[in-house]
Order: structure tokens, then sequence, then C-alpha cells
């Protein structure tokens, strides 16, 4: 019987304690790939990989453990990843958040910005000397439908003249097509593809923190592209794109939009301290 391409590969994905993620990381275990857990709870983090081990028969279950509020902690999750694997095969940036009231990073930066958009930034751009040396590197970067609605004020990204947290979320969530397709631009000459996608209205702690309740499907179904997007020898070399139930589709226009994506990623650049 022919092994999965995916087997043996090393990939790290965050947030991958709960929800999304760690179906995402239950499926991938499965098709016997090494696969590295972030958690923001050592706890949590631990009796996940051991949870993962059992239900998939496959030890190749590490636990990392960050909190994306502090850049710090990013940057030593980094360490930690780099002193261990000399490659990484994927990333999928899952970890995300939802916070209605404005609240502020170990930076200072509004939480659903620092936690959905600036740490998988610095996170992925830290991260890409070990993706090169992967003979097929991918990134892969779980959006949202919400970047539609998303209103680019760059006076206001931490929304200190004023607030609205789903506002703030559908910000990170542009912020997150932003780098895919920029980091497409940047890696188009190397063996590293970079996707984003929207997973669908799925029922997790995030989603239900919104205060929404309608039509929303199980992490399974929510799972399907963010796994698809990472294994499947079908998207193989695919970069630069945004998925919907495994199929290339149109982001909303703002999202295509190059000035706004440039800015967006310097701005972004400077506020991680990568200038």
């Amino acid at each position: 019987m022919e092994k999965p391409a995916i087997e043996g590969k090393v990939i790290l994905i965050t947030g991958a304690t709960d929800g999304i993620g760690k179906q995402t990381a239950l499926e991938l275990a499965q098709m016997g790939a090494q696969i590295l857990i972030h958690g923001r709870d050592l706890d949590k983090t631990a009796k996940t990989c051991e949870e993962l081990k059992l239900q998939t028969n496959n030890d190749a279950v590490f636990g990392f453990v960050a909190d994306f509020a502090d850049l710090n902690q990013v940057r030593k999750l980094v360490r930690e990843v780099t002193n261990r694997f000399d490659h990484l095969d994927v990333l999928v940036n899952n970890a995300g958040t939802y916070f209605k009231q404005r609240l502020l990073s170990a930076q200072g930066y509004e939480l659903n910005f620092a936690i959905g958009h600036l740490a998988p930034f610095l996170l992925t751009n830290l991260l890409l000397d070990i993706l090169l040396k992967s003979p097929s590197g991918r990134i892969v970067t779980v959006s949202s439908s919400a970047h539609a609605s998303a209103v680019v004020d760059f006076d206001n990204l931490q929304g200190e003249k004023h607030f609205d947290g789903w506002q703030a979320y559908c910000l990170s969530k542009l912020g997150n097509l932003y780098m895919a397709f920029e980091l497409a631009d940047h890696l188009r000459d190397t063996k590293v593809s970079s996707n984003a996608l929207h997973p669908g209205t799925i029922d997790t702690k995030l989603y239900r923190s919104t205060g929404f309740t309608y039509n929303s499907r199980s992490v399974v179904d929510g799972a399907v592209t963010s796994v698809y997007l990472a294994s499947d020898p079908e998207v193989e070399g695919i970069s630069g794109k945004y998925f919907i139930k495994k199929k290339a589709v149109n982001p909303a226009a703002i999202a295509m939009d190059n000035q706004l994506r440039l800015r967006f990623w310097e701005e972004s650049k400077k506020l991680c301290g990568l200038n």
C-alpha cells in the first residue's frame, strides 16, 4: 500500500488544543505526519498531545506552549521549534480569537489584532528559514469570510480612536489574507507556497463567543480545507489563493487591493519589530 504523501512531514499547527486546530492535528497525525501542537496552556497542550497519540497510534506528536498575546513568547516558540527541528514542511496558522471589549497585548496592541494577525505574522516570518529547507513547504493560514466586512484605517488599527470588537476581528482576518498573498509573492521563486482559507461557520468556542448561533457546522467540517491545503498533492505548487470548501475562490475586493496590502504588510513588520 502506498504511503500517504504527508507521512513523516513536520507540521506545526497553532491553536491546536481546541476546535478546528485540534481536528486538523488529529487528521494529519492519522496520516503519519509529525505534529507540533501549539497551545497557550501547558497542561491542556500536554493533555492534547497524549490524546492524539492514543487516538492515532502516532507517537510523533509534540507540544509547544506560547501565549500569542505576547510577541516575545512567539519568538520563544520559534527558538524552541528551530532547536528541535532542522526543517518545517507545513505551518498551519490556525490560532485566532474574538474579544468584544478593547483589551491590550503585552506590547500594548489591541488583542484581536495582536493574537489574530500580528502573532501569526511574526511567527511565519521567523519560521521562513526552516520552511525553505523543506523540499516542498506550505503555509496555510485560516482566515474568514469576515474579512469582507473589514475597514482599514491606519490611524485606528489598534482601536484607539473608536473600537468595535467585530470590526477588530474582521480586520485581523483581512490581515491574514494580506499576509498570505504577500508571502506568496515573496516566495514565488521558492518551493514554499502560501494560501489562505475560510473554514466555514463552525461550532467552536470562538464562534460561540461572537454571539452568533445559526447554521454552525462541526469541527470535522471546519478542518476539511485546512487538512486539504496541508496535505493534498493536488495543491502542490499552488500559491496565493483563497479557498472555501477545497475550492479556490475570489476574496472580497478589499483583499485584492495591492496598495493596501503592501502598506498593511509594512505596518505589520514595524509593529512586530521586523524592520
